[in-house]
């Protein structure tokens, strides 16, 4: 009876060192992924962690909404631009899905938890399609400018683990597949472009249809953090995503991910664009933003992040 007591504890041991291990290992890669500002730094993941709301948002005098997946150039940016124009200090930045983004200025409102936010952006950033479609239907914009351009890649587990080499790979019955959702995510109608060049409305519809009804493909609510989140803790076997956040998550915080590339015929590649909205609450400031994103030292940035130049 004593000996299988003690094996009942040592078994307990052991798996309670497993979970709490595994558990330590998922936090390990829990964002936000960017360094955080100065002051008090207090956050318990994932019960609160706001990774997506950057900077000041009380009494700010530069309010940018960017699309979400260039959170990783945000501290960078501003940082070089408080040093171009030192009389911007306080600044807001948003890093949502672009659609989301969108549905904010039309509402006039956010709400993430109990937390209310009824600012208005001085500058929206998108992709080119996306801007001029909300142009067109809203007459949102008074200026606007091409900054960056971006291919998709598929992000995998190191060692690529289910040998993906393609698009089509992302069909197989035996392969998860974290997929932005079409609903709020302009990446997915690149994507979904790529899969209908790659295998045809075939392979469009196995992974955006099919898939999803039987779980192996999931429908991600905010990409940018989901999607490389589920394939580090093993929830998706590959996700595709534009090449810098493929980038970012291996050579900048040296996650243990790969890229598997997309050959240019059956690629993709989004230009994005900056837009100073009409209605600016910070007239000036937004145009400062505007013209510095046409500069040397912004484009900077975004190379050293991965980004292809602009046309």
């Amino acid at each position: 009876m004593r000996h299988s007591i003690v094996r009942w504890l040592v078994a307990a041991v052991v798996f309670s060192t497993a979970c709490t291990a595994s558990a330590a290992d998922k936090t390990d890669f829990l964002p936000p992924w960017n360094p955080p500002p100065a002051g008090l730094q207090f956050s318990v993941p994932p019960v609160d962690a706001i990774a997506d709301l950057h900077g000041d948002i009380v009494d700010p005098q530069l309010v940018l909404f960017f699309a979400g997946n260039q959170f990783m150039v945000v501290h960078d940016l501003l940082e070089a631009f408080k040093q171009a124009h030192p009389q911007y200090q306080r600044i807001c930045a948003e890093t949502l899905p672009p659609g989301i983004l969108a549905k904010q200025i039309e509402s006039g409102t956010l709400v993430m938890g109990n937390l209310r936010i009824t600012l208005k952006p001085d500058i929206y950033t998108a992709g080119k399609s996306a801007i001029a479609d909300n142009q067109q239907k809203h007459g949102w914009f008074a200026d606007t400018y091409d900054y960056a351009r971006n291919p998709l890649a598929i992000l995998v587990a190191k060692g690529n683990p289910k040998h993906i080499t393609g698009l089509t790979d992302l069909g197989r019955s035996d392969v998860r597949v974290s997929m932005p959702n079409p609903a709020w995510e302009g990446i997915a109608k690149q994507i979904e472009a790529s899969y209908r060049k790659a295998g045809g409305d075939a392979l469009d519809h196995t992974i955006m249809d099919s898939k999803v009804k039987d779980g192996s493909t999931f429908l991600t609510r905010i990409h940018h953090r989901q999607s490389p989140l589920r394939v580090l803790q093993g929830e998706s076997d590959a996700a595709p995503v534009w090449s810098t956040e493929a980038y970012f998550q291996q050579q900048i915080m040296h996650f243990p991910v790969e890229t598997v590339q997309i050959p240019a015929a059956k690629n993709v590649t989004a230009t994005y664009t900056a837009a100073r909205m009409k209605d600016a609450p910070h007239e000036q400031a937004a145009k400062d933003f505007l013209a510095f994103m046409q500069s040397p030292a912004a484009q900077a940035v975004y190379r050293k992040y991965g980004f292809l130049p602009p046309h």
